[in-house]
């Protein structure tokens, strides 16, 4: 069963990672980039590297996602696209 769920997690971190190159909107990419750090953080719990993965739970899913949004919030759109 433990391979399975890898795959699972694994095929969701391909998906968003793409999701956020590709997505247009800023909110979007940074929403989709904090869901990428937090499979990712998945990952490295189930491989075993805990420590890795409180730090990428707390600095990549929590802290960068958070300044991403702010920084969305506190720019204007110049164009209509």
């Amino acid at each position: 069963m433990t391979w399975q769920f890898d795959v699972i997690i694994l095929t969701l971190v391909i998906i968003t990672a793409i999701g956020a190159i590709t997505i247009k909107d800023l909110l979007g990419a940074a929403i989709l980039f904090g869901a990428y750090s937090f499979m990712m953080c998945l990952l490295w719990a189930i491989m075993g590297a805990v420590d890795v993965s409180f730090t990428e739970a707390s600095v990549g899913a929590g802290v960068s996602t958070v300044l991403f949004v702010a920084a969305v919030y506190n720019t204007t759109r110049r164009s209509k696209d």
